[in-house]
């Protein structure tokens, strides 16, 4: 058979088609698609609807001492006291777990090359489980680092980073992609039950403490989850709490501290709260969600739920919420049968999967990191030991009751003393190797201590401790042991010792607020306890001084004038007696300032009317009426006293602010403000400095000052000065119109304070704005459904 030149040319060319295409194939089969962080977009187009779903709905959730699903039957919902929690995913029990005690996982998806990522608890250090199998040989323990609000305490944002190095440090080393921290939620109420995994009453202090832990943490190419994600200030009923708040006070008190959070450190994720906002759960909210946090802010990480938050899946997705977790099969079958049916478009889902993605290739699991599992332990106790002495506040010094001097002889009073508080419960808390108890800490310092009076304390705690029941479940917490009875012993430590402490604990977390009665006030024993110290020491001319280890704020004023020294300790992580002792010695000067008020008591509070909500036996909605007059806003502009203000803390020697000067009378662009602080002392000391504003009050009611900017000395020498500058922005003056949906700048005078504390202003200028400057226009959202009757102060 005779072929023609053109024929064979066009068989010659199928040839070649054909062996290119076998070649492309074959490449394909060797080099299938695989995530890489320059092709999300393709990898989502090349994902399946099954697997979209499933990478946004977690891996679920191993419930201790639930068996696991039964193979080929249908997970059922688990009952846990009343409250059902979703379906299980079978593969939380099938496939092995990377962290032990970790608090979930994101599924992978093998074929596309897309790891599952772990994410763990917590606040105030990494919560994973410290021994595994039963095996005690090779630990994994962890640093519990001072809770945040002793860490906000400190004023001093490198601080705070160094502890968020630190921290991530060990999420990176013990295998985990994010950690599921820190907390921001604003000190709205002193009984609030997590309050110490919070940092302020202020935004300006949780959202600049919340960015300094998050680039330090963050610098470990691990990830976090800054929350919860808004108006999550209380425990009692959280899961479905509605609460009713007015954009305003969103904006400028609930909302802002995130804002800066995001704006400043790029936390990986976001994670949504419990709570419903004026009638929605805030995970199916867009308005906040999209519109706020990703539009406005520029979020470019994920927004995952809290655990078993928020009631809709398919909601949730169009709300912006790109991970539900933990996650059950339902509701990765939810959002399946959503797409199919046209009540979610394919294109919201793609833009959750694709933010997931976009976090996913920055992780640890992504990269194939090679985690020790051995962090240096030894080196971030030390770095939590400095925190711990730097946030700690000296509330009373009177007559130079401290520093103790090592000669002196101690008589060390209250159970606490002996069982230091490290930090809270719950999620909160941190499996560690070891605390150092205040008796521990002032031994380690060289501190002669009443033996007799501190074996007694050993016995009866040991005693008491056999007899406490066991937790039933992660929420219950055993009842404190009483404070043991001392008036038969406290003549003779009267007698014997030079000077007394007295301890004084307080313990809370997740799942419950605090009480007021034997809670947020003293109860007898311990009114009784302080009392009985109290007179026979000063009967004898000797000192009195009270150690505050807490967690949030108690009632101080109805007993601080029974003892010379309080010293606030909050509750300093593993550390906490030798940190203690450091301060109670003079090795380290107080320079810790409070970030939230101390009232007189707990009726000044501004939200104590409406605190937990109503009805009052069962809680089912919140309002905030009391608006933006959160904290000190609210006692300054009612002239109302605290027993120890916002700001407020002493130190072993004294300061002298003097020469503020601003760059200009007039404002145009921004302000430069500049004051020298010196100390005037016979000791080296630091000193925090505070900057607050005054504005005209024009059309609506606004703060009476307003703290703007802040920041803490070098340690300077007895004679040293320092001089600070500060740069005040059209921001920095304006408040929210809800009427314009804006940030508006008032035309008129403005003071600008600048103290030691918010009632301790050392220093005033003014300038003026000429005219009105709308600093930013937004889009209205989170509108209350109700008519809120807030007060108003002007």
């Amino acid at each position: 058979m005779k072929i023609s030149s053109r024929s064979g040319i066009a068989i010659v060319i199928m040839w070649a088609a054909g062996s290119f295409n076998s070649t492309v194939q074959a490449q394909t089969k060797k080099q299938p698609l695989q995530l890489r962080a320059n092709n999300v977009k393709q990898i989502v187009a090349a994902m399946t609807l099954e697997e979209k779903s499933k990478l946004v709905v977690g891996m679920g959730f191993k419930m201790p001492g639930m068996p696991p699903p039964v193979k080929g039957k249908k997970p059922e919902a688990i009952d846990i006291g009343g409250f059902k929690l979703p379906p299980s995913d079978p593969d939380a029990y099938n496939i092995p777990e990377k962290v032990p005690g970790a608090a979930g996982r994101t599924h992978a998806i093998p074929r596309l090359g897309i790891p599952s990522m772990t994410v763990s608890d917590g606040p105030a250090g990494l919560r994973i489980e410290p021994i595994r199998d039963g095996d005690k040989s090779k630990t994994y323990y962890a640093t519990a680092f001072p809770v945040a609000t002793l860490l906000a305490s400190s004023w001093d944002t490198q601080l705070v980073n160094k502890v968020g190095v630190a921290f991530g440090n060990e999420v990176r080393e013990y295998g985990v992609d994010i950690l599921l921290a820190p907390g921001m939620n604003i000190h709205r109420n002193p009984l609030g039950g997590r309050n110490f995994e919070y940092y302020s009453e202020d935004p300006l202090v949780a959202g600049n403490m919340t960015a300094a832990i998050v680039n330090g943490v963050q610098s470990n190419g691990v990830g976090t989850s800054i929350k919860h994600y808004a108006a999550n200030n209380q425990e009692t009923n959280r899961n479905s709490i509605n609460t009713i708040v007015s954009e305003r006070a969103m904006r400028e008190i609930y909302l802002k501290g995130f804002g800066i959070a995001v704006k400043k450190s790029q936390p990986w994720t976001v994670m949504s709260s419990y709570n419903k906002l004026n009638g929605t759960y805030t995970s199916e909210r867009r308005d906040l969600l999209t519109t706020v946090l990703k539009d406005e802010w520029g979020l470019k990480g994920f927004v995952m739920t809290d655990w078993f938050g928020g009631k809709d899946p398919v909601a949730q997705m169009k709300a912006g919420n790109d991970l539900i977790m933990p996650g059950s099969p339902s509701q990765s079958e939810a959002i399946v049968a959503a797409v199919k049916d046209g009540s979610l478009s394919i294109k919201q889902l793609n833009a959750n999967v694709e933010r997931m993605l976009s976090v996913i290739v920055k992780s640890p699991s992504f990269t194939k990191y090679k985690y020790s599992d051995a962090p240096d332990l030894p080196a971030h106790a030390k770095v939590a030991r400095e925190a711990a002495a730097q946030g700690m506040v000296l509330l009373k010094n009177d007559d130079h009751a401290l520093p103790f001097y090592p000669a002196k002889r101690i008589a060390v009073f209250g159970n606490t003393s002996y069982d230091i508080i490290a930090g809270g419960t719950g999620s909160g808390d941190v499996n560690k190797a070891y605390t150092i108890s205040l008796m521990q800490g002032l031994t380690n310092a060289g501190f002669k201590v009443q033996e007799k009076l501190s074996g007694s304390y050993a016995a009866y705690l040991a005693d008491m401790k056999l007899k406490q029941p066991k937790p039933k479940n992660f929420f219950d917490h055993p009842a404190p042991i009483p404070e043991m009875d001392v008036n038969g012993m406290v003549a003779d430590e009267a007698a014997g010792a030079d000077e007394a402490l007295i301890t004084i604990g307080r313990n809370a977390g997740e799942g419950a607020d605090r009480k007021l009665e034997g809670d947020y006030y003293l109860n007898d024993a311990e009114k009784g306890l302080i009392r009985g110290v109290a007179d026979a020491f000063h009967a004898k001319g000797k000192k009195v001084v009270v150690v505050l280890n807490i967690g949030g704020v108690i009632d101080v004023a109805s007993w601080r004038d029974e003892v010379d020294g309080i010293l606030l300790a909050w509750q300093p992580g593993l550390e906490a007696g030798n940190a203690i002792a450091d301060v109670l010695g003079g090795m380290v000067n107080p320079s810790g300032k409070l970030a939230t008020t101390f009232p007189m008591d707990y009726k000044d509070v501004p939200s104590a009317n409406n605190f937990p909500g109503t009805p009052a036996a069962k809680p089912e909605s919140v309002t905030y009426e009391e608006g933006i007059y959160v904290g000190y806003r609210y006692y300054d502009a009612a002239k109302v006293k605290p027993a120890y203000e916002f700001g407020y803390g002493l130190s072993y020697t004294k300061f002298k602010f003097s020469d503020l000067k601003l760059s200009s009378s007039n404002f145009m662009r921004s302000i430069t403000a500049t004051v020298t602080v010196k100390n005037t002392g016979d000791i080296a000391g630091k000193e925090v400095v505070q900057l607050y504003l005054s504005a005209p009050k024009k059309d609506i009611d606004k703060p009476e000052q307003e703290l703007k900017a802040f920041a803490k000395t070098r340690l300077l020498a007895a004679g040293e000065s320092q001089t600070l500058s500060f740069t005040i922005k059209a921001a920095d003056l304006a408040s929210f119109y809800t009427s314009r949906e804006a940030w508006i700048a008032d035309a008129g005078k403005y003071e600008v304070r600048v103290g030691s504390s918010s009632r301790q202003i050392e220093e005033k200028a003014s300038f003026k704005l000429a005219k009105d400057i709308t600093v930013e226009k937004v889009v209205k959202a989170l509108t209350p459904e109700v008519a809120i009757n807030e007060l108003k102060l002007k």
